[in-house]
């Protein structure tokens, strides 16, 4: 049919419908304003906005257009977790032996074995252990063995993301992840040499403190002005602070994952077990469970519905892709290992088994920290229009950021009418800044929002995206 049509004719109609989808004549007059203050072009921007009991949406702009979400691509991973794990879902780590304690002593090596557990911290770590110190076991003769065949995935850099190898967001997935591979320092301001408390411990490592005070205001790049440098010496690794601290900073919490996966395991656990007045005679290595192995204590994780909250309102990145990985092992507490492709397939399944086709989506890790993650804001519009009409949409809801109280929304839109009445997950890359949830207008209707910015300014983002959230939260219901 196309071809009786002359070509000007053609042209034109390719034209219009090219420039159809980012005209931004629809979107609301304070997002335009605040688009124009930040030099971030509408073409640049993707934004739905539909009510939740509501046939069509209220705004479309732009909403077909694939773009990077950033963390709000966590909204998908966590909504098919709830409903492919179930909010009850919980990971065990255990400890296991082939033989049992004879007089305090375990004659061989203690085996660990973990399922992917997203939130393991040290005070998991030391209560797990301290079932064995309960239980007589005073020394290891053998090993520590770890066990981490519940993952199948390749080794990954950290620093490949953005060079920031040291950063606790770039740490990658582990089966027996250990307070999620990270070190919290706490920094004091001080007017000669600031003084810095390690307060996670790892056995073997020293710190040395060359930090130098200034004076001015603390900036929020205050974290970017410290150098780190890991140095190998015969008897320990040394983590060298370098760089300024200023005065004005006062004590603030800086948490870092200078130590490869091993490395960081070996420390924590010899540290925490000398803490419970235990010896180690091996050390800690990677391995394998014998089959005839006996569970000697295990640590089970909090359901998956609080694990979410600390997904979502933080932003954790890799409890997210432990959460991601988790479902790439079918079944819960299969035996098979997860691999990142099985969780991109399950995923695609499930969403195919709800009717929601995402022809543009692409999935790499689940987390949104990936420069080729894709979906559109309308993909994003029906995600949460569908999760609001599930059983479990509180579970869902309730493990979002609420706009001015907590999580990555608890400093936005304190003094509006947004406050309290919005729970929105936000995403921030460089090139990318985006925000996704659902929003209470005057008189108690709920709309899904979905806004996606992809541009070099994208940073300069977030008062249009506040004014969206303003001007959905200031609607009467009765306004078409």
């Amino acid at each position: 049919m196309l071809l009786r049509f002359p070509l000007a004719r053609i042209l034109a109609l390719a034209l219009a419908c090219l420039s159809w989808p980012v005209m931004a004549g629809n979107l609301p007059p304070g997002v335009l304003q605040a688009l124009k203050a930040a030099q971030i072009p509408a073409d640049s921007v993707a934004v739905t906005v539909q009510a939740v009991d509501a046939a069509s949406p209220l705004l479309s702009h732009n909403a077909m257009q694939p773009m990077n979400p950033a963390s709000v691509m966590k909204l998908l991973t966590t909504y098919a977790a709830l409903n492919l794990l179930g909010p009850a879902y919980t990971w065990k780590t255990g400890a296991w032996s082939e033989a049992p304690a004879v007089d305090g002593v375990l004659d061989g090596n203690l085996y660990l074995k973990g399922s992917g557990d997203p939130r393991f911290a040290i005070e998991d770590l030391s209560a797990l252990l301290r079932q064995l110190r309960v239980r007589g076991i005073r020394r290891i003769s053998g090993d520590i063995v770890i066990d981490r065949r519940a993952f199948d995935i390749p080794a990954s850099d950290p620093g490949a993301f953005d060079d920031k190898p040291m950063r606790p967001y770039n740490v990658g997935p582990d089966a027996l992840l250990l307070n999620f591979r990270a070190l919290t320092f706490t920094l004091q301001a001080d007017n000669e040499r600031p003084r810095l408390l390690m307060e996670t411990p790892s056995d073997g490592l020293t710190v040395d403190n060359q930090l130098r005070a200034t004076n001015g205001e603390c900036g929020s790049n205050w974290k970017d002005l410290i150098k780190l440098r890991l140095i190998r010496e015969s008897q320990g690794d040394r983590l060298v602070f370098t760089g300024s601290y200023a005065t004005l900073c006062g004590e603030r919490q800086l948490n870092l994952s200078p130590l490869a996966a091993d490395a960081q395991v070996e420390g924590l656990i010899r540290a925490v077990w000398k803490e419970l007045g235990g010896s180690i005679d091996g050390r800690v290595r990677d391995g394998v469970l014998p089959a005839a192995s006996g569970l000697l204590a295990e640590h089970e994780s909090p359901p998956l519905a609080e694990i979410l909250r600390g997904i979502n309102k933080y932003s954790n990145n890799v409890m997210a892709r432990q959460v991601f990985l988790t479902l790439g092992s079918g079944a819960p507490q299969e035996s098979v290992p997860a691999t990142a492709e099985g969780s991109r397939q399950r995923i695609v399944d499930w969403l195919t088994g709800r009717h929601l086709h995402f022809a543009e989506l692409v999935l790499d890790n689940g987390s949104g920290l990936s420069r080729v993650e894709r979906i559109s804001a309308d993909s994003l519009n029906r995600l949460l229009l569908d999760a609001w009409k599930n059983p479990l949409m509180p579970e869902f809801v309730a493990s979002l950021p609420i706009v001015g109280i907590d999580g990555t929304m608890k400093k936005r839109l304190n003094d509006s009418e947004a406050f309290g009445r919005a729970h929105i997950k936000t995403g921030t890359l460089d090139g990318a800044k985006t925000a996704a949830g659902y929003v209470l207008d005057t008189r108690g209707r709920a709309y899904a929002i979905s806004f996606l910015i992809n541009h070099p300014r994208s940073q300069a983002g977030s008062a249009a995206i506040d004014a969206l959230l303003l001007w959905v939260a200031q609607r009467e219901d009765s306004e078409q």
